[in-house]
């Protein structure tokens, strides 16, 4: 008694399911479809033919390769006397670590600096990007005692004028790769 009421079950289930499917069988005229596969290939890309798993729609990705761009790569060149702490294409960030140009060790005030470049705009124009320049101030060698401020000064200036530079540079060079 058990077993039929179970068969009873698992049959309305399996009707079910099988109702809700699709005609996986189309029909169509022979005239329409190519005999040869790289023919039939082809003509299933253009139409946007392919499996579907679940009903998945098509999702096409958003890929930023930081190569293309000619801003991003000629900040990487002219920064790259310092190491980098943080160096996101896709946050549009470059961070350095802090460096020190002191050659006299006998200083009493040991001074580092740290440089963020952030990209404003894919463009190669003045205001499509931004240098700010912390300054990391230590009154003892231990560096326990240390102020850290931003500041302003025409190295920023400097910097962002031959990262433009070298941004042009490198622009006109894949221009001419790309005409050829």
């Amino acid at each position: 008694m058990k077993t039929k009421y179970l068969i009873l079950i698992f049959s309305l289930i399996s009707l079910l399911v099988l109702s809700a499917c699709k005609n996986p069988f189309r029909y169509t005229d022979a005239r329409e479809i190519p005999v040869d596969g790289e023919e039939r290939v082809r003509k299933n890309i253009e139409e946007g033919r392919g499996i579907t798993i679940f009903n998945n729609k098509k999702k096409g990705g958003v890929f930023d390769f930081a190569s293309s761009n000619e801003l991003w790569r000629a900040s990487i060149e002219v920064l790259d006397f310092v190491s980098f702490t943080n160096a996101s294409y896709s946050g549009g960030i470059i961070i350095t670590d802090w460096f020190s140009g002191n050659t006299n060790s006998n200083e009493n005030n040991q001074r580092e600096l740290k440089i963020t470049v952030r990209f404003l705009s894919n463009e190669i124009r003045a205001d499509g990007i931004k240098i700010v320049i912390h300054e990391k101030v230590c009154t003892d060698k231990a560096k326990i005692n240390c102020n850290i401020s931003k500041i302003k000064s025409n190295i920023g200036n400097d910097i962002k004028l031959a990262i433009l530079k070298k941004a042009a540079l490198l622009k006109k060079e894949t221009e001419k790769k790309t005409k050829k």
